[in-house]
């Protein structure tokens, strides 16, 4: 390359030239692949020319253009040898496979998948609440209306309690099953509705039991029992009436009259009662004589419309009625509890059988009492049974000891021997229960 003596801008464009082309061309030498432009053509005509500067300048960006192309671009092509395979880069594995280098090299770069992003989601262990939600007043609201509802259920759970423990309902039923000879399923019965009626002071519907038996089966001697008792853990014998059909309104006496102090005896019972926050014990005996005017106002103690004073009372009728229906079915299943005892079905079996006719018993006795008046479609009656003769002579031996003699069981026996007995299937029932053994004591 010739350059003209007094020009400096050709011959720095062509040092600039020369030293840019120095230091590309190893790139090329080293890939072996020679220069697209041939030396001779970077001859400069001579002469004075301002276009060759930039001619010169022209062809070596473009020239830088092509070697940055060939340098840097992996897929670029050599025309001087054939395509090379790619190298094995170090850091990677190493598979081996059937397919060739050319067959290799044909087969077109596939594209890298772009790895999605692991999605991390919050813990099910922690939750975490805003602090807003976490001062709301609803919460400290909501747990102080749980506390109050809480102390409320504990109070009255503790009231229960202490109202069925005022009146000693197990003193009660000990005092019955040792006083009250063969009636365990009615003493039992009895001292269950209690429990369940006293349990709690306020009532929607008073508690109306109905004794039924016939005579000298135990009726009134229960009748006093309970009064006794009632007086005692009440302690106040006001609370407790005692009225008899025989005494209070004999037959000269007039029905509207008895009628009209009964109402106002129960009233001042049952208000004085509710007073002291008490549950009264009104016993009527002898029912079965009291007129029909008398049991219409009973009647209409227990209608709803009535005030809560009435309700909140316990009602004990003592009836001889349905004594000749109890008489029979005692007769006739006689022979049904001879079989059990014969066969020793004991248990659950001879229970479930008991029960089963005591509930026969029962319907029957409703059957036949809701006829006389409708007072007896709302009281839980509970039969009293014939007596056989073990049980007579166990009230002659409590009445002698009673009176200071001595309970011999041979004198007991001999004046049982003295009453009248139902005789069926080898079991003697008396006709009148314990009803002479008072009587007959009295005269020793």
């Amino acid at each position: 390359m010739s350059f003209r003596p007094g020009s400096r801008k050709a011959w720095a464009g062509a040092t600039w030239e020369g030293d840019l082309h120095a230091k590309r061309r190893p790139c090329a030498m080293d890939r072996g692949q020679p220069s697209p432009e041939p030396a001779a053509a970077d001859h400069v005509a001579p002469g004075p020319s301002v276009i060759a500067p930039v001619r010169a300048v022209v062809r070596l960006r473009r020239r830088v253009r092509l070697l940055r192309k060939r340098c840097f671009s992996p897929t670029a092509v050599r025309p001087d040898s054939e395509p090379r395979a790619p190298r094995a880069d170090p850091d990677q594995p190493q598979f081996f496979t059937f397919d060739g280098p050319a067959e290799l090299s044909s087969r077109p770069p596939r594209k890298k998948r772009r790895r999605s992003r692991l999605v991390l989601y919050p813990e099910t262990s922690r939750k975490y609440r805003p602090r807003v939600e976490r001062r709301s007043r609803a919460q400290r609201c909501l747990l102080l209306l749980v506390a109050i509802v809480g102390f409320q259920v504990l109070n009255a759970i503790e009231n229960l309690d202490d109202n069925a423990q005022r009146y000693d309902l197990d003193g009660l039923e000990k005092a019955l099953q040792r006083a009250v000879f063969g009636q365990p399923a009615a003493v039992e019965r009895i001292v269950a509705l209690l429990r369940d009626y006293l349990a709690t002071h306020v009532h929607s519907r008073p508690l109306l039991l109905a004794l039924h038996g016939p005579s000298g089966v135990g009726k009134s001697h229960v009748g006093r029992l309970l009064a006794r008792h009632f007086r005692a853990v009440l302690e106040d014998g006001a609370l407790v009436l005692q009225y008899h059909a025989r005494h209070h309104c004999p037959e000269p006496r007039a029905a509207e009259d008895c009628r009209q102090e009964l109402a106002r005896r129960v009233a001042d019972v049952v208000a004085r009662a509710e007073a002291e926050e008490k549950t009264p014990l009104l016993l009527l005996d002898d029912v079965e004589l009291l007129p029909p005017a008398l049991l219409d106002e009973l009647h209409g103690f227990l209608q709803p419309q009535r005030s809560h004073h009435f309700h909140n009372a316990i009602y004990v009728l003592l009836s001889g009625n349905g004594g000749a229906e109890v008489t029979r079915f005692v007769l006739q299943n006689a022979s049904r509890a001879l079989a059990l005892r014969a066969d020793g079905a004991h248990g659950a079996g001879a229970a479930a059988v008991a029960a089963q006719a005591e509930e026969e018993l029962r319907a029957s006795l409703r059957a036949l009492l809701v006829r006389e008046h409708p007072l007896w479609e709302v009281a839980t009656i509970v039969p009293f049974l014939l007596l056989d003769k073990g049980d007579v002579v166990n009230c002659f031996r409590d009445e002698m000891a009673g009176e200071g003699f001595f309970p011999e069981q041979a004198r007991a026996e001999l004046l049982a021997a003295q009453l009248s007995y139902y005789r069926v299937a080898g079991r003697e029932f008396a006709v009148t229960g314990c009803k002479q053994v008072v009587a007959t004591v009295n005269l020793l």
